[in-house]
């Protein structure tokens, strides 16, 4: 990995500043623009943090982070920058940081209505054919993305400005992703096929709790079964079968940590019909089977840092 150039350095350390004034304490903090967020940590995760991730930016400032999407995983640091194009249930693990030092993140949520209108101002003669990739993607986090991203959380400091600067500084950061190496695939998110399979998602995340059958799901794309299983499988590492288990795993954590629900109910809750699945594929997923991995999360005081959607 070739280290960060000088002038990249005094664009992380400015974005450091600039997001441990945003994010005076631990935590995701929103700012005024909408979809930019300050992002602090001041210890190493003890634990696979679970979650959804919307499509986004997330370039680290200062500390290191590994994101895990099923059996892959991704690491970034002030060197790199990660984009997702597609709604992912994830895990994260923050890998470097203190209280002297803390990881310090942005994260810039894409407008997938405005991202649109921008791929055919940066492709106007048509997106260039690219083999389908995975819907997340590693990148060296360049001079010019650093600066943008520095300079819109700037703006986040002064609202009257913020509000008229903004949108062009966010066009800025998008388009120039566009016409980096990743370009074509992030331009993918404009594409009939990532459209129809980002329907099926959509539609996952919003039934996860339901019964799915595959062939429902084809016609909602308006492709074949096998097309649909194709194209999902590259984009997001799963199935639509094994992504739609992953977010009731997740849901099923997160409601008895959250509020205290027994396995059971929660097992109820998020669709499964039963227990001794729900028990199985849980332990499979987490570590442990659903009551014990209560008990030890709760007694070593984590039960508030193991869950996220963002």
């Amino acid at each position: 990995m070739n280290a960060p150039s000088p002038s990249i350095d005094l664009g992380l350390t400015r974005l450091a500043g600039l997001l441990a004034a945003s994010a005076p304490q631990d935590g995701t903090f929103a700012t005024c623009i909408p979809g930019v967020h300050a992002v602090r940590a001041s210890n190493d995760s003890a634990e696979l943090v679970h979650g959804l991730h919307r499509p986004a930016l997330c370039i680290v400032a200062q500390g290191a982070k590994t994101v895990m999407l099923g059996d892959e995983s991704y690491d970034y640091d002030p060197s790199r920058m990660l984009i997702f194009s597609l709604d992912l249930p994830i895990a994260a693990m923050i890998r470097q940081a203190s209280v002297a030092a803390p990881y310090l993140s942005f994260r810039f949520d894409f407008d997938l209505e405005r991202l649109s209108e921008l791929i055919l101002k940066a492709y106007p003669e048509g997106v260039p054919p690219v083999r389908t990739g995975r819907a997340v993607y590693v990148a060296q986090a360049g001079e010019e993305i650093v600066d943008a991203a520095a300079r819109l959380l700037a703006l986040a400091a002064r609202p009257e400005d913020a509000a008229l600067l903004g949108p062009l500084v966010q066009d800025e950061i998008m388009l120039r992703l566009l016409r980096g190496p990743f370009g074509a695939r992030l331009a993918q998110m404009g594409r009939i096929e990532t459209h129809r399979i980002g329907k099926v998602v959509a539609w996952i995340r919003a039934h996860y709790d339901q019964p799915m059958r595959i062939d429902d799901m084809a016609e909602l794309a308006h492709m074949s079964p096998s097309s649909l299983h194709g194209q999902f499988k590259s984009l997001t590492s799963m199935s639509p079968l094994q992504f739609q288990k992953t977010l009731r795993l997740q849901e099923a954590r997160r409601l008895m940590l959250a509020t205290g629900m027994d396995a059971n109910l929660a097992c109820q809750r998020v669709g499964y019909l039963s227990a001794s699945q729900f028990s199985r594929e849980y332990a499979r997923h987490f570590g442990n089977a659903p009551t014990r991995d209560m008990v030890r999360l709760r007694d070593a005081g984590l039960a508030g840092a193991v869950s996220f959607t963002q």
